[in-house]
């Protein structure tokens, strides 16, 4: 099903840090409910970098959901503000305006050391280029935001990553000794260890073959069918979109389209879309150094 809506390395471990200054905070508007199943939520966000006739709009105003317990992509051409969303959503990057909610708390509303206490117990990371320490075992690795944060290691849930991850026969090899595809299962479960209440994804497969993306990307679909992990992924890979439970569409800071269960055929026509959008907006003439803003997009 297809709703269509108007166009409109290793720091992670312990957290990143945000410099610059905080963009002006608002209280929650009503609207933002923070639900039980919701793990991620946007409410109004608007990023926007610059300003005057360089002003770049990011995002519009973007309202959606992310239900706990989902595997969901978010795809669009260069420039569409997926990678943005991400990072807006993640704590990465601050915002305009608007809010972000991870398990109904407002982390636009949180400092710096706050933000990062919140990443490094609620959010994991899987990066592209996979940030393993070259220097430590696979298990070693994978422990690794516990040892940082000198919490004791869960062993039965060790294990149930390891068994699901397929990773029994790997744990003392040091990264280099993986392939690229194990090495991402070992980011994977490091991501996972700490039980968080949402994991982001940043091209997870943008540096594997075929083979291994298929792997990994089925590796993610058990960590949401098996463990009961939130998993939120930006790809421009209509392949590794049609893995998801659902998959968001951006074109120029906004959603355009929200589809279930997609496909692979789908999602490829829906990226041509939108990049004809991005480029019929690019070309659009303007008389003043206010960038028009399409209806926001309703995902609720």
């Amino acid at each position: 099903m297809v709703c269509f809506i108007t166009l409109e390395t290793i720091t992670a471990l312990k957290g990143f840090e945000i410099g610059g200054m905080m963009a002006k905070r608002t209280s929650v508007p009503e609207t933002a409910l923070g639900l039980p199943h919701v793990a991620v939520e946007a409410v109004g966000l608007t990023k926007v970098y610059g300003s005057g006739n360089t002003a770049v709009h990011a995002l519009r105003g973007v309202d959606v959901a992310f239900e706990r317990g989902k595997f969901t992509a978010i795809m669009g051409p260069s420039g569409s503000g997926k990678s943005t969303m991400l990072h807006t959503l993640a704590g990465l990057d601050t915002v305009t305006s608007g809010h972000v909610l991870i398990s109904g708390k407002d982390i636009t509303a949180l400092n710096d050391n706050q933000l990062t206490l919140l990443r490094r117990r609620s959010i994991g990371f899987i990066f592209q280029s996979f940030n393993l320490l070259p220097m430590f075992t696979a298990e070693q690795n994978i422990v690794m935001p516990l040892t940082l944060a000198n919490k004791k290691v869960d062993r039965a849930w060790m294990h149930t990553l390891v068994q699901t991850l397929g990773l029994q026969e790997r744990l003392q090899h040091l990264p280099s000794e993986l392939s690229g595809g194990q090495q991402q299962r070992v980011a994977i479960a490091r991501a996972l260890i700490s039980k968080p209440a949402v994991v982001f994804a940043d091209e997870p497969t943008g540096n594997l073959d075929s083979v291994s993306s298929a792997e990994v990307l089925g590796f993610l679909k058990r960590s949401v069918r098996e463990l009961g992990q939130t998993i939120i992924m930006v790809t421009h890979d209509a392949v590794a979109a049609a893995h998801a439970d659902r998959a968001l569409v951006f074109a120029d800071g906004n959603i355009i389209a929200d589809v279930h269960e997609p496909q692979v055929e789908q999602m490829n026509t829906l990226l041509l879309q939108a990049r004809g959008n991005a480029v019929s907006e690019y070309a659009r003439p303007t008389t003043s150094t206010q960038i028009p803003v399409p209806p926001v997009a309703q995902t609720r």
